[in-house]
């Protein structure tokens, strides 16, 4: 737990871990009667993990800024466009990032990270953000080749190792008033390549949570990454792809910042 000061407590001695049970309406009150003050402060310089655990699936939402849609030469979609990250890509958000073996055309792409906390189907639009348990950072990693060149299903492009960095905070959603009104931005080798503010949204977060609960039933532990804004490497003319040794620096205003750093493939 972040205190107001910044610094990070441990909360190992009060509950196990922050699991999906945690991330319901009962379990974020009883996060939220906890005195920060009066927990340990964590010693050292820990690594920073995904800020839960147990995610059910990670939804992505594709095309969903005006300006990244025209800087990709695709109309505006009517609907939003779904696709999933696997699993086995989540990484903590300053993690080493490693492009999959034989990659030319990796990318970055910041995005505003919806947490699930109540879980639904059918959710009206005018509901939708009561199912909200909070808001995180999402870099979706995209191995264009594998996404466009290799056929139109673009989970292989987007479900590499390591190709979802999350965190570092997941941000209770009472802290976030507004979730149409962030800043956000992307550096890469120290180059602002990515500025956006989730207000160009085509179909902004209570949409989103209403479209996607009408096809599958939303879990608290679930995270919809909304899209990116304009900046993204293959929108430039030329494209301008990862390489290794790059390091990606990323953030959303109230909800910390990422740095990950970009290797080439190796045997593990």
């Amino acid at each position: 737990m972040i205190d107001a000061d910044g610094n990070l407590r441990d909360l190992s001695g009060r509950i196990p871990d922050i699991t999906p049970e945690l991330l319901t309406p009962k379990g974020m009150a009883k996060l939220g009667k906890i005195n920060p003050k009066r927990l340990p402060l964590v010693k050292g310089r820990p690594r920073m993990g995904v800020p839960w655990t147990g995610i059910g699936k990670i939804m992505c939402i594709g095309l969903n800024y005006v300006d990244h849609a025209k800087e990709t030469g695709n109309p505006l979609p009517k609907e939003p466009i779904l696709f999933l990250k696997a699993n086995s890509s989540l990484n903590g958000p300053n993690d080493t990032v490693m492009m999959p073996k034989g990659s030319k055309k990796s990318d970055w792409e910041v995005e505003l990270g919806v947490v699930i906390g109540t879980a639904g189907n059918n959710i009206t639009q005018k509901d939708a953000l009561k199912h909200v348990a909070g808001y995180t950072v999402v870099n979706d990693v995209s191995e264009r080749e594998w996404q466009i060149e290799r056929g139109p299903t673009w989970t292989k492009g987007k479900s590499c190792d390591t190709f979802c960095p999350i965190g570092p905070w997941l941000v209770s959603a009472d802290e976030v008033p507004n979730p149409q009104k962030l800043d956000m931005w992307l550096d890469v080798i120290g180059v602002r390549r990515q500025t956006g503010n989730t207000k160009t949204m085509i179909f902004g977060v209570a949409k989103l949570i209403s479209y996607l609960s009408k096809i599958m039933t939303l879990y608290p532990g679930d995270v919809i990454s909304t899209g990116t804004p304009p900046g993204v490497g293959s929108g430039f003319k030329p494209p301008i792809f990862l390489r290794n040794g790059d390091v990606m620096a990323l953030g959303i205003d109230g909800l910390g910042q990422q740095k990950q750093k970009v290797v080439s493939w190796k045997k593990s």
